[in-house]
């Protein structure tokens, strides 16, 4: 509830702020994804460029043994079927 030293209500965790900007980014990515879909783009080529682009992204924010650790679990999460719809 907002009161009159925070009026937009009480201070958010840095947890709560994390879960919150993955949401958003995850909302977004998945607009992207429906329209270009939408525009028949092979979903192939819809997930390189996701994938090439999110790759570019965490060169920039990770050391490369960060990105090997990302890349094994989804390595992992292929492998174990996690991935796969029932």
């Amino acid at each position: 509830m907002a009161d009159a030293t925070n009026p937009e209500g009480p201070a958010k965790s840095p947890e709560d702020e994390q879960i919150e900007a993955l949401s958003l980014s995850g909302a977004v990515i998945d607009k992207a994804i429906e329209f270009l879909v939408g525009k028949e783009i092979d979903p192939n080529l819809i997930a390189s460029a996701l994938l090439g682009g999110a790759l570019g992204l965490l060169i920039h924010h990770m050391t490369d043994e960060g990105i090997l650790r990302v890349l094994d679990n989804a390595k992992t999460s292929v492998l174990s079927g996690e991935l796969r719809v029932p």
